[in-house]
C-alpha cells in the first residue's frame, strides 16, 4: 500500500546505505526500504548511471523512480577525502551497507570491510558482484548479462533451432537483489544473536546457478544437458503458450497427471489418456501429439471461450498479458499489486506494490526515487556537519 504508518513497518528503525549502482543492490536496498528501513541512497555527484537508464518521462528516468523509491539521495565522490570520511561516519551508524563495487575497489579507497567493521562492528556489509568476492573471476567487470550467460540460462533458453536466449530484463540482478535480500536478512538475525555483523557476499552467477540447481544435479548424474525448446517443457506436457483465433494468447500448463487428463478429455482426445506413457510428465512432453492437440483446440476459438472452459474444466490458464492488460485486471486492482505513487517530478507514476504481503507489518511505498542531492542537509546535518556543497544543490 502507499502510505502506512511508519511503527508498523517491521524494519523501522534499520537505517541502510546503498551505494550500489543499477540494478541487483538497488533492488535489494528497495524491499528493504518498502518494509520500513530508512534507506540513504549514496551516488556520484555525476549521477547514477539508472538515471538515464531505460523510459524516460521527460527528463526523469522511469526506472530510477521505480528501483529508488523509498530512498533518501546524497552525492559523495569516494575518490575524495571529505566524503570519503562522511561515507565512513555514515556506515558507522548504519546496520547496513550495500554496495556492489568491483572487488578491491572500497579497499582501494580506504574503505574496505576491515576499516568499515572496525568502526561499527554490528555493521552488516553486503557485497554484491557478477563472480563473488574471491575466485578467478573475482576482478572481472560483469553484469547479469554475463551472469546469464555463464549460469547456463541462456543455454537452455530458446527456440530449438534458435540462438541461445537471454531474458528481455535483467533477470539476473533481480533474483541476486532477493538474495541479497535474505542474506541482509539473515545476517542481521545473527547479528541479534553473537552481537557482530559479518560480510555477505552475493553473486549474481551464484543466484541463477541456484535457481537452476536441479538441472545441474540432472546433467551430474545423467551426463544430459538441457535443450532448448521454446515455450515446452521437458517435464511435462501440455506446457506451452497458444494462439487463439483472435490472434491473442494463452499459456497452459499441466504438470499435475490430473490436469494432464482434463485438458484432454476438455479438447475431446481423452483417448490419450490411457496411453502407457500418458502417467509420467517427462514422456508426455516427448510426445508431440499432445501439445499439437491442445494447439489446434485452441485456434478454432477466441481468447475468452478458451478461457472459460479451461476454467469449467478446472484446467490451468493464463490469458498472455501486455502491460495494458496488468493495469486493467480486477485481481490485480482489488489486491493493490500496481499502485500510484506520488511524485513532484513526474506528477505521480504507477508501479509494483511491496512484493509479498505480511498480515501484521505490511511494507508501503511513500516516494518514488529521489532528486540528486535531495536530502544531502537532512543526512549530514545528522552527523553534525550541514555541509552541502555547491555542486549538491546545482545537480539535477
Amino acid at each position: 500500500m502507499v502510505g502506512g504508518r511508519h511503527r508498523q513497518l517491521p524494519l523501522s528503525g534499520l537505517t541502510v546505505i546503498d551505494v550500489s549502482t543499477l540494478f541487483a543492490g538497488p533492488l535489494a536496498a528497495g524491499i528493504l526500504g518498502d518494509f520500513g528501513a530508512d534507506v540513504i541512497k549514496v551516488e556520484h555527484p555525476k549521477g547514477d548511471p539508472l538515471r538515464s537508464y531505460g523510459p524516460m518521462c521527460g527528463d526523469f528516468s522511469l526506472a530510477w523512480k521505480v528501483v529508488n523509491r523509498n530512498k533518501k539521495s546524497i552525492l559523495l565522490d569516494l575518490h575524495e577525502p571529505g566524503d570519503r570520511d562522511a561515507f565512513l561516519r555514515l556506515s558507522g551508524h548504519a546496520d547496513v551497507v550495500i554496495e556492489n563495487f568491483r572487488p578491491g575497489t572500497l579497499e582501494k579507497w580506504g574503505l574496505g570491510a576491515d576499516v568499515l567493521t572496525a568502526r561499527n562492528p554490528r555493521l552488516v556489509l553486503t557485497r554484491v558482484t557478477a563472480f563473488g568476492q574471491d575466485g578467478p573471476y573475482a576482478d572481472r567487470p560483469g553484469f547479469g548479462t554475463l551472469a546469464e550467460a555463464m549460469s547456463g540460462l541462456a543455454a537452455m533458453s530458446g527456440e530449438a533451432d534458435g540462438p541461445p536466449l537471454l531474458p528481455a530484463f535483467p533477470l539476473g540482478d533481480a533474483v541476486a537483489g532477493l538474495n541479497a535480500v535474505c542474506a541482509v536478512l539473515m545476517a542481521l538475525r545473527a547479528r541479534d544473536r553473537l552481537g557482530n555483523g559479518q560480510v555477505a557476499d552475493v553473486s549474481i552467477t551464484e543466484s541463477l546457478l541456484g535457481l537452476l540447481g536441479f538441472q545441474i544435479a540432472a546433467f551430474d548424474k545423467t551426463g544430459a544437458s538441457p535443450v532448448r525448446q521454446g515455450n515446452r517443457s521437458a517435464n511435462s506436457a501440455p506446457r506451452n503458450v497458444y494462439r487463439c483465433s483472435d490472434g491473442t494468447w494463452v499459456a497452459v500448463s499441466a504438470s499435475a497427471r490430473s490436469v494432464a487428463e482434463r485438458v484432454m478429455r476438455l479438447i475431446g482426445r481423452a483417448e490419450l489418456i490411457d496411453e502407457p506413457w500418458f502417467a509420467a510428465g517427462r514422456l508426455r512432453a516427448r510426445h508431440h501429439e499432445v501439445d499439437r492437440a491442445v494447439a489446434e483446440w485452441i485456434a478454432e476459438r477466441d481468447r475468452p471461450s478458451v478461457i472459460a472452459a479451461f476454467r469449467a474444466a478446472q484446467a490451468a490458464v493464463a490469458p498472455v498479458y501486455e502491460f495494458s492488460d496488468v493495469l486493467a485486471d480486477p485481481h490485480f486492482t482489488e489486491r493493490g499489486s500496481v499502485i500510484e505513487v506520488p511524485d513532484e517530478d513526474i506528477g505521480s507514476v504507477r508501479m509494483p506494490g511491496p512484493a509479498f504481503r505480511l498480515s501484521s507489518t505490511p511494507g508501503r511505498v511513500l516516494s518514488a526515487g529521489p532528486r540528486p542531492g535531495q536530502h544531502a542537509k537532512e543526512v549530514l546535518s545528522a552527523l553534525g556537519t550541514d555541509r552541502v556543497e555547491p555542486r549538491v544543490q546545482a545537480h539535477r
